[in-house]
């Protein structure tokens, strides 16, 4: 990864952080919730971008039809937040399987 690929992911992040702050403080409240909780637990594919920013896509499409972000996701954000990285590798999931290893092979 070179200063060019680095500069130009601050800056699509910057640009994602732009859109995140015009949407209301109650999906805003939601969106870092979830951010927090993907961060956490680490969708693998988390890197690429297409995640979050669908996302705020979505909350986009929900202000604009003037629905609640509890409306839109229902009363339980962990769940929606779990749905939609169900069929996702995670960090976890790299974790358990690597302390499922063989004993003695840590160091292999």
């Amino acid at each position: 990864m070179g200063i060019h690929d680095m500069i130009e992911g601050k800056r699509q992040w910057r640009a994602h952080v732009a859109r995140v702050r015009t949407l209301p403080p109650d999906y805003q409240i939601v969106y870092k919730e979830i951010q927090r909780y993907y961060f956490k637990v680490g969708p693998v594919g988390l890197a690429d971008g297409t995640l979050l920013s669908g996302i705020v896509d979505f909350f986009e499409e929900g202000v604009a039809a003037g629905k609640g972000v509890l409306e839109l996701i229902g009363d339980d954000v962990a769940a929606f937040a779990d749905g939609l990285i169900r069929d996702s590798r995670t960090y976890a999931d790299l974790y358990q399987e690597s302390a499922k290893g063989s004993p003695g092979t840590a160091g292999k």
